[in-house]
């Protein structure tokens, strides 16, 4: 209003437009201090928002291990068996027990970890491969093994059926699991068993455990039970593993070379075995 009115009396009276014109001349005096410090104040605003982008950045996290314990997963997973996995489990617990001569009262998956970790704290290396092999002898009959290594000899057919079958009655042992290709004498397979993440080398962490309780005597077993070549590559960094039917284990095999996990090994926790490699 006193501005609109300013412009009007200067339109009319000239002598009018001077007292007319001194409120809005006031006003600017009056109404340009607050703003000048409104901007003052944004500006402070922005300058304050501002300055987090100037604090130097945070040292860097300390440097990790570089070994392959350290690059292991600590997450640990969490398996629910069902009656079958709980009587696969049990029956193959009982195998190794009594082949070992050696008794636990535990239930479930933890009494074939404790009955592995047993034979792992008391006996030599080839012992171990000797008390496995007679486990799974007692665990599949003679006649039985006998039958398929003649109505299945080495073929296409034969890896591929193996691969399949672990995959679904296995999984109680390994952990979830899948087939996969290869190339055999330049053809392509499924011959392959891919398992992300062996449930007996979680169990264990222990390098040891998983070559001489797993790796080599199911090798042993299944080349001389049903004359198929098989090799079983770990991978510790990720505790992943291949089953590979038609494949001899190489001579310089590198999970032979690989020291055990450092700190997780439950082997030299709970025994202070040195199952190093």
């Amino acid at each position: 209003m006193v501005v609109t009115t300013s412009v009007l009396l200067s339109h009319g009276h000239g002598h009018g437009s001077l007292r007319a014109s001194t409120p809005c001349t006031a006003m600017k005096q009056g109404y340009l201090k607050p703003a000048d410090t409104r901007r003052k104040r944004r500006s402070t605003v922005r300058a304050v928002m501002a300055r987090p982008q100037e604090v130097a950045a945070p040292p860097p996290p300390p440097a990790r291990e570089t070994t392959a314990a350290a690059r292991t997963t600590t997450t640990t997973t969490v398996y629910r068996d069902n009656w079958f996995d709980k009587l696969a489990i049990g029956y193959l617990s009982r195998n190794l027990q009594e082949a070992s001569g050696m008794r636990n009262e535990k239930d479930g998956y933890e009494s074939l970890i404790d009955a592995a970790l047993t034979i792992s704290g008391i006996f030599r290396v080839d012992k171990q491969w000797e008390i496995v092999a007679n486990a799974l002898q007692r665990a599949f009959p003679s006649y039985i093994l006998a039958m398929i290594k003649v109505m299945m000899p080495p073929s296409r057919f034969s890896r591929e059926y193996f691969a399949a079958f672990t995959t679904i009655f296995f999984p109680w042992l390994v952990g979830p699991c899948e087939v996969k290709e290869s190339e055999v004498d330049g053809r392509k397979e499924k011959n392959v068993v891919y398992i992300p993440k062996c449930r007996f080398l979680e169990s264990t962490n222990c390098v040891g455990m998983c070559t001489n309780l797993c790796k080599i005597p199911c090798q042993k077993f299944i080349q001389d039970s049903f004359g198929m070549p098989f090799y079983m590559s770990p991978n510790f960094e990720d505790m992943s593993c291949e089953m590979i039917f038609g494949q001899q284990p190489p001579e310089d095999d590198p999970a032979l070379k690989q020291p055990c996990f450092a700190t997780k090994c439950i082997a030299k926790q709970n025994r202070h075995v040195n199952c190093s490699i």
